[in-house]
C-alpha cells in the first residue's frame, strides 16, 4: 500500500515496510519526528524524514496520527535538529572573516547516542534507516544555503563545517586555493623550492646565518610570497613539473607548476595584481605567464606528468661537430644506463635507471667550449651524460669523444608538455 503527501507524491509501503512502522510506533522511548522518520529514512524519495513519520502513522491509522514527544527528550538526537537554526548561527560566526561561496557539513555526535540508534534499526527490523549524522548535516546544510545563497554539498568546498553536537561549538577546515602557471628562471643560484638548511634542518643555525635555508630565496617564494600576502594564508606549497639543477637556468616557455596556499582568507585573488607582485619581486631572477587559478587536481597532473626536456649544454673544451656526428648514433634513441649521481648520492638511493637521449644537435664552437643542444626523456641525468660521472653513466660522450669534458652551462630551453610543442 502507498500513501502520498498533499502533493501526490507516493510512500511506497509494502508489507516488510509497514511491519517496521508498527514496531517503530509501538517503541516506549520518546523519538523526535525526524529520528522516527529516518528509521524509513531511504525509503521513497522526494520526502522529509518527518513526511516520512506522519505517513506511515496515517498507513497504520494512528490517531493521533504521530506521537508528539518534545524535541528535546528524544532518545536519539536530544532535540538537535530543532536547534538548527542556532547552528546555523554558530556556523556563520566560526566562518566571519573567510571569504566562501560554497561548502560542506560535518557533525560529531555522541558515540552512545550513534549506538542507540543502530540498536533501533536492528530491533525493529529496518532496512531503510538513515544516519543521524547524514541526516543533520543535510538539513544543516540546507539551512544555511537558504540563509546565505551559498551552494552546498559540493565537492570540493570552500569551508567544511563541523558542528560539535556535544560541546555545542561550530569550527571550520578552509579548503586550499591553487594556482597554475609556468616559470621561467633566470637566477643560476636560485633553487626551486625552499631548502632547509641541512645542519639545523630549519631551525637556524650559524651556518645558514640564523634563516633556517640553505639558499636565501627560492622560485616558489618568489611566486607564492605575493600570493599568500594577496590571500591571507597561512602557507604555501610549490608543486613543479619536474625541477632543474639550481645552477641550470629554465628558459623558453618556462616549466609549468601548481602552488597551493593553505587557509586563504580571501579566494578570488586579481590574476593581473599577482602577476605584477610577482614581477616585482622575481625581477631579473623568476617570471611567470600564464598565471591562473585551477582545481586541486592539477598538482596530481603536474606531478605526474614525465614530458620530454630539451636542454642547451655549454661544454669544456671543445671539439668539432664531426667528431660529435661520429658518435651520435650510439645515443640517440639508444638505452642510457645512469646510477643515481656520486652530486646526489648523500639524498638519493642508489638505483639503476634506463632513460633515452632522444637527439643530439651541435649548435656551436669557439675556442674554450661547444654548444649542444639535447632532447631527452623525463628524468635524465643530462650532465652526467655528457661528462660521465666515473663511469656511472653508460655511454657518456666523453668516454665516446676520447676526452674529459665538463658542463660549463645548462639550461632547459622547453619543456615538452603539449602537442603545440614540436
Amino acid at each position: 500500500m502507498d500513501v502520498t503527501t498533499t502533493d501526490g507524491a507516493p510512500l511506497p509501503l509494502d508489507d516488510a515496510a509497514r511491519a517496521v512502522a508498527k514496531a517503530l510506533f509501538l517503541r516506549p522511548e520518546p523519538l523526535c519526528p525526524e529520528c522516527r522518520g529516518r528509521v524509513l529514512g531511504r525509503l521513497g524519495h522526494g520526502f522529509t524524514n518527518p513526511e516520512r513519520a506522519r505517513l506511515a502513522a496515517q498507513a497504520l491509522g494512528l490517531e493521533p496520527p504521530l506521537p508528539l514527544d518534545p524535541p528535546d527528550r528524544c532518545e536519539v538526537c536530544a532535540g538537535a535538529f530543532s536547534r538548527i537554526p542556532k547552528w546555523v548561527e554558530r556556523c556563520l560566526n566560526s566562518a566571519e572573516g573567510w571569504e566562501w561561496s560554497s561548502f560542506r557539513c560535518g557533525s560529531r555526535f555522541d558515540p552512545e547516542r550513534l549506538a542507540r540508534e543502530e540498536a533501533l534499526w536492528v530491533d525493529v527490523g529496518s532496512a531503510w534507516g538513515e544516519s543521524l549524522r547524514a541526516a543533520f548535516n543535510r538539513e544543516l546544510g540546507k539551512a544555511i544555503s537558504a540563509a546565505t545563497g551559498k551552494r552546498g554539498d559540493v565537492d570540493p568546498p570552500d569551508l567544511v563545517f563541523l558542528a560539535d553536537v556535544p560541546v555545542g561549538l561550530a569550527s571550520i577546515t578552509v579548503s586550499p586555493i591553487f594556482f597554475y602557471g609556468r616559470y621561467r628562471k633566470l637566477d643560476r643560484t636560485l633553487p626551486q623550492t625552499r631548502w632547509p638548511c641541512r645542519s639545523c634542518r630549519g631551525k637556524g643555525c650559524s651556518r645558514c646565518g640564523g634563516t633556517g635555508k640553505m639558499y636565501a630565496e627560492s622560485v616558489e617564494e618568489v611566486v607564492g610570497g605575493p600570493l599568500l600576502a594577496l590571500s591571507g594564508g597561512s602557507s604555501h606549497a610549490f608543486h613543479g613539473m619536474g625541477r632543474e639543477d639550481i645552477d641550470a637556468r629554465m628558459l623558453g616557455r618556462g616549466r609549468p607548476f601548481v602552488l597551493e596556499v593553505s587557509r586563504p582568507k580571501r579566494r578570488g585573488l586579481p590574476m593581473e595584481e599577482a602577476l605584477r607582485a610577482i614581477s616585482e619581486k622575481g625581477v631579473g631572477r623568476v617570471e611567470v605567464q600564464d598565471l591562473r587559478p585551477c582545481e586541486g587536481s592539477e598538482v596530481e597532473r603536474v606531478k605526474a606528468a614525465r614530458p620530454e626536456k630539451t636542454y642547451r649544454v655549454v661544454i669544456a673544451p671543445a671539439f668539432p661537430e664531426a667528431k660529435l656526428n661520429e658518435v651520435r648514433t650510439v645515443v640517440e634513441n639508444h638505452p642510457l644506463e645512469q646510477r643515481t649521481p656520486t652530486r646526489v648520492a648523500h639524498r638519493r638511493a642508489d638505483l639503476r635507471r634506463l632513460r633515452t637521449v632522444k637527439s643530439v644537435r651541435f649548435v656551436a664552437s669557439d675556442a674554450e667550449s661547444s654548444t649542444l643542444e639535447v632532447r631527452a626523456e623525463a628524468g635524465t641525468y643530462i650532465k652526467e651524460f655528457v661528462e660521465g660521472d666515473g663511469g656511472r653513466t653508460q655511454p657518456n660522450l666523453a668516454a665516446l669523444l676520447g676526452t674529459p669534458l665538463k658542463v660549463r652551462a645548462l639550461d632547459v630551453l622547453e619543456v615538452h608538455d603539449g602537442p603545440e610543442v614540436a
